[in-house]
């Protein structure tokens, strides 16, 4: 947790609403492994990190509320009685959706104020927006008494998402960052909304995430796209989801449907079998195993999911030949963001250092390096 961070926001609310604010912490997320298979309510294995939002909530005695987003400089008012998404609103509609959706609940909410600060890097597929609506949703239910489970607030936190932002995602992100656990990983069952936690002993290794420090514009529409082929596909199939899906049920509508679908259907089911065996190579300490299923999974989400891009599929190829290196993926929506690596924790240094100066020659930019350490869920600061 970002100390720094807690103080600015506080100095800030006080200076601003000259009140003690309530103070919350909602961490950012990796996903070890399980990517697009959450909202085809399959398998995942996030975990928290320790980077995330800092808010710091109060009641307002003014006819309105207003939040501060301090990282951006940037202000809004808005009154709960009048409510509607921003064309362009950023941010914004994280917090006007999160609000809709608990007066959606006949919850007495009263007017507040916000101020809030996050050190996720943006569109680096951490789940900042994940992060700053559990935030939200949890410094309310605390100010305004509202007795909301966490359960009932990732719900909360994924429909203002689906309902303000127009980005149709699954549970995960939510689920990670309200659930997390030091020290582990979770294995997320995406339809029944639960979870088993993992301690990984990554012994000589560390994960590190590279960020491409690029979002292409295709990200949310194509995310969108995606998500209505897996559920066509799935009535195709006469299933819930294709989580219950098999490759030989897939086969019959190979005639039927398009090559590029096929393709999107066949990277789901077989990703949600690498999340299990992942599990197993957990359970049996096996990390090269481990590398390669990470290996795996980028070349689905490469070849046949077709959500990377050039700069992506370049931070993973350097890892290749790197024999300290058990393996990388891209990590996230996809078109951008992170990849996240499986490295020997005494060659990080000259890891960073090759690929800092190969990523520039070929891309004319620079990458970013992040450690993470796998932190508790979204919580109260005291």
């Amino acid at each position: 947790m970002n100390k720094k961070l807690i103080k600015e926001v506080k100095d800030s609310f006080l200076n601003q609403f000259k009140k003690k604010p309530i103070l919350v912490f909602s961490p950012g997320r990796i996903n070890l492994i399980g990517e697009h298979t959450d909202y085809n309510e399959g398998f995942v294995f996030p975990a928290a990190i320790n980077k995330g939002i800092i808010a710091g909530v109060q009641k307002s005695d003014s006819t309105f509320c207003k939040a501060i987003a301090l990282n951006k400089s940037d202000s809004y008012e808005f009154k709960l009685n009048n409510l509607k998404s921003l064309k362009n609103g950023g941010w914004k509609n994280y917090v006007l959706g999160v609000v809709f959706e608990i007066l959606k609940l006949d919850l007495k909410l009263g007017n507040f104020n916000l101020v809030f600060a996050g050190d996720i890097p943006e569109g680096a597929g951490m789940s900042s927006s994940a992060a700053l609506e559990n935030s939200i949703v949890f410094a309310l239910n605390e100010v305004f008494h509202l007795g909301l489970s966490k359960r009932k607030m990732i719900i909360i936190s994924q429909k203002a998402e689906h309902n303000y932002v127009g980005v149709k995602c699954g549970i995960m992100d939510q689920y990670s960052s309200m659930f997390g656990e030091k020290k582990s990983v979770l294995l997320l069952d995406c339809r029944k909304i639960n979870s088993i936690s993992f301690k990984i002993d990554f012994n000589d290794y560390k994960l590190i995430l590279i960020n491409t420090n690029v979002k292409h514009q295709l990200s949310e529409s194509a995310y969108n796209n995606r998500r209505i082929v897996c559920e066509n596909i799935s009535k195709s199939l006469k299933i819930r989801a294709l989580r219950d899906a098999t490759e030989n049920n897939l086969n019959k509508l190979l005639k039927k449907i398009p090559n590029e679908d096929y393709k999107k259907a066949l990277y789901v089911i077989q990703e949600n079998k690498r999340v299990k065996e992942t599990v197993k190579a957990i359970n049996n300490k096996n990390l090269k195993m481990i590398g390669l299923l990470l290996y795996q999974s980028h070349e689905g989400l490469k070849n046949l999911y077709k959500v990377s891009c050039d700069e992506l599929d370049f931070l993973v190829d350097q890892t290749k030949d790197n024999p300290y290196i058990l393996g990388a993926r891209m990590m996230g929506g996809g078109f951008g963001g992170c990849t996240i690596n499986l490295i020997k924790k005494s060659e990080v240094k000259n890891f960073k250092k090759e690929t800092l100066k190969a990523y520039l020659k070929e891309f004319n930019k620079n990458c970013s390096f992040y450690s993470i350490k796998l932190s508790e869920g979204t919580c109260l600061i005291k």
